[in-house]
Order: C-alpha cells, then structure tokens, then sequence
C-alpha cells in the first residue's frame, strides 16, 4: 500500500508530465499553423509576380477569348494605397487565395454596369481599410486602362447582396471582409464604391 506522500509525489509527476505533454503539443500545433500561413503568403506572392509578369509582357491585344474561371482579366492598381494585384475570373476560396476575384454575372471592365471584385482583407485588400473619397483607382485589362474614382465606403451585412446588382452607369464596386482585424469569418463587408471617367468621344462636342 503506499503512503500519501508516495502517491502525491507520483500524482506530481503525472500532471508535470500531461503539462509538458499539452505545451509541447500546443507548440507544434503553433508552428505547423505558422508554417501554413507563410506558405499561403509566398504561394500568394508567386501566383502574382507569375501573372503579372505574363500581363506585363504582352504587347499585342490578343483576339478575345472565352471568359473561364481562373483566367486573368487584368490588373487593379490604387496608387495612393500601392495596391496592385491581379485579377481573374471567379471568387473561390482558391482564386481568392491567389488574387483578386471578380464576381462571375457582373459587368466586366469598360463595359456598362456594376463590375464588382472580391478580395481578402488580411492580403490584397488590406490597403481599402485606408481608402478615402476621390483616390483614383486603375483597372487594367488587354482592352486597355479604365479609370475609375472612389465616390463612397459603406459596410454592409455579409448577407447584403445588393452591393452585387447591376447600375445604370459604369460602375466599381470593391468588396472585402469587416472589420479588418476581426478573428475568424468577419460578419460584415466593407464595400467600396468608384464610377468611371469615361473620356468624350471625339465626334462628342464639349459642352459649353
């Protein structure tokens, strides 16, 4: 039979070792998930310095081609944030994950309507947390650089789609998560709202 002191000591020992046990496991638990968030990081930077290199590069407009997800439309540049990333078709996790997405059924750059983009706010959207009313904001594609102006911010419910209907005039809408620093599936979206400026056509006179 053993003595009180004997089974306190062991009783120590025991919780000593679950102790060490739990730390070490917290520890390792900690460091893979550090390990995935720099792998998503760099896989991310690739993705783009890849893309962005292949769209820098062509020089000649390639025929129009069948819109697929995945595929690059082009590039938004907000010069006063230094935000610049690709963009392609889609809003997927794995687009998501690698570039800006733009929402499929919404109005493509240059044409009429709402052209809404998706973007994660703990990386390429980050920088919208600075936006103000009248930053200028590029969209490039192989039709050229279309110009737009940030006219109003608005965070809305993750379940408002509105923010996705069409408009009757050439029309930004830039979505992200909300608020920016919120830990886990944020409950809201910060909703970035520019229209085009779209240049007179030279057979348009100018008005008086």
């Amino acid at each position: 039979m053993k003595s009180p002191r004997r089974a306190t000591a062991h009783s120590g020992r025991m919780s000593a070792s679950i102790s060490r046990a739990g730390s070490y496991f917290f520890l390792i638990v900690g460091l893979i998930a550090l390990g995935y968030a720099a792998y998503v990081v760099v896989d991310a930077h690739a993705y783009q310095a890849y893309e962005q290199s292949k769209f820098e590069d062509v020089s000649i407009k390639a025929p129009p081609t069948l819109l697929v997800e995945g595929g690059v439309i082009g590039e938004i540049q907000v010069p006063r944030l230094q935000l610049k990333a690709i963009v392609v078709q889609g809003d997927t996790h794995t687009i998501l994950r690698h570039a800006v997405g733009h929402v499929p059924e919404t109005a493509l750059p240059g044409t009429l309507g709402n052209v809404v983009l998706a973007g994660h706010r703990d990386t390429f959207f980050r920088p919208l947390r600075n936006i103000r009313l009248g930053d200028a904001i590029t969209l490039k594609t192989s039709d050229g650089a279309f110009q737009y102006l940030v006219e109003s911010t608005e965070v809305v419910p993750a379940t408002d789609v509105e923010v996705l209907n069409a408009t009757a005039g050439r029309t930004l809408t830039l979505i992200t998560c909300f608020p920016f620093d919120y830990i886990g599936p944020a409950p809201n979206r910060y909703v970035v709202r520019a229209r085009e400026l779209v240049s007179p056509s030279p057979d348009q006179p100018l008005a008086p």
